[in-house]
């Protein structure tokens, strides 16, 4: 036999015994005698199309809770997303991903060019693809329910009307609009065309935050004495709308500072009755010519609680919570940014100052925000943070105006 064909029976020998030990190999992992040698607690169990597993870790473990599996495409709440500008591109859309109740199924914007990328991008098709002019259209689109409103704070009002208007549930950025009375107009025309109003607080909906909450108010670390939070970030481009009033109604306060003010609130389950307030704007700074740079006020609460918050859009960026307790201290790191979130509880221990990590799982923000909004229209259920929860933020954030212009305590 040849040298040639000697290597050729060879390795026709070794590719016949390659293939015939893989086909061993698969058929005994097809075997159903195998598969029914797994455990149940590995192979799990199917109810209601999900599939679930028991607990294998030992019970001094730490269980992350079981939130359910996502909902079948076809049972997600579908969402149409007004105006694609920055926080829609960079966030809203790619939170879509992360969401296990919500679907993107229309987009409106006044650019085509954004419309037509991404449409493309994210599987919308050409008939549902609006601008501002053919908005009203969407009243004949079905795969939408909930509208997100993510424009300039000053037309939430228009919007908002127009979305009522059309008996969509709607979902509307922070801060609710530019004035109290706006805001209870919103609430009074989605409240007359039986539509729900729910608010963009992403932190009320973040595990951080509702952490901070459980454990302010558990009462495990004592009453809460004084909170404290600032906000603050240093803006850049003189031309971004957040510095024109007719477009934001406000500078820091109602874009960044609104997360100390809603937080304040929602950690302690409160109302204010008093307010006192300083504002102050580095002169001849052109980003400044129409809004507020920096805001510190002071909010008393029944109980005696008080907040001491602050926002700028003049120093490095700054977003730290601590909640003060008789027994100890509450302190969110890094607290409003979209990602990041440290939770420190700091007390005595055998009377030595410790300081611990409380491990919390992180969720995209604006996921967890549209799946209880989807949550609210599946169930029929009325939002965390209604239209009146954004009206009160914005009656405070005049009343803290006031206390700051006039130099005077506000009573609220």
């Amino acid at each position: 036999m040849s040298q040639s064909n000697t290597i050729l029976t060879r390795r026709s020998a070794l590719r016949a015994g390659s293939l015939s030990a893989a086909s061993v190999l698969l058929s005994r992992a097809a075997s159903p005698a195998s598969a029914q040698s797994i455990h149940p607690v590995d192979r799990g169990s199917v109810s209601n199309e999900s599939v679930n597993f028991p607990p294998i870790a030992a019970s001094s473990e730490a269980v992350e809770q079981d939130e359910g599996p996502p909902l079948a495409p076809k049972d997600r709440v579908g969402f149409a997303v007004v105006a694609l500008g920055r926080l829609s591109v960079e966030q809203i859309l790619p939170a879509f991903a992360q969401s296990k109740k919500c679907k993107v199924t229309a987009l409106v914007s006044g650019s085509g060019e954004k419309l037509k990328a991404l449409g493309a991008q994210y599987g919308i098709p050409a008939d549902s693809l609006y601008n501002y002019d053919n908005f009203e259209r969407l009243a004949q689109n079905d795969a939408v329910q909930v509208v997100y409103i993510v424009l300039p704070n000053s037309m939430h009002r228009e919007f908002v009307l127009r979305t009522a208007a059309i008996k969509k549930q709607i979902l509307c950025e922070k801060p609710m609009a530019t004035s109290s009375a706006d805001a209870q107009l919103m609430i009074d025309a989605c409240a007359h065309a039986g539509v729900k109003l729910m608010i963009a607080y992403r932190c009320r909906y973040q595990p951080h935050h509702l952490e901070v909450i459980k454990r302010a108010r558990d009462g495990s670390l004592g009453p809460i004495k004084i909170i404290e939070a600032i906000n603050a970030q240093n803006q850049g481009d003189v031309n971004q709308w957040r510095l024109r009033k007719a477009l934001s109604g406000g500078g820091s306060l109602p874009d960044v500072g609104i997360y100390c003010l809603n937080a304040a609130r929602a950690v302690t389950g409160e109302e204010p009755i008093e307010i006192e307030a300083q504002i102050h704007s580095t002169p001849n700074d052109p980003r400044f010519r129409e809004v507020e740079e920096s805001v510190t006020w002071l909010m008393r609460f029944p109980s005696g609680v008080m907040a001491n918050l602050s926002t700028s859009y003049g120093i490095h960026r700054a977003s730290r919570m601590a909640v003060n307790l008789d027994g100890g201290a509450l302190v969110l790191e890094n607290a409003f940014p979209y990602k990041g979130q440290r939770l420190l509880q700091i007390r005595a221990q055998d009377k030595l100052e410790t300081e611990s990590v409380i491990q919390v799982r992180p969720k995209d923000h604006f996921a967890t925000e549209m799946d209880h909004m989807a949550d609210c229209v599946l169930k029929d259920e009325t939002p965390r943070t209604p239209g009146e929860e954004g009206f009160r933020d914005v009656k405070l954030m005049e009343a803290i105006y006031r206390a700051a212009e006039e130099r005077v305590s506000v009573k609220v």
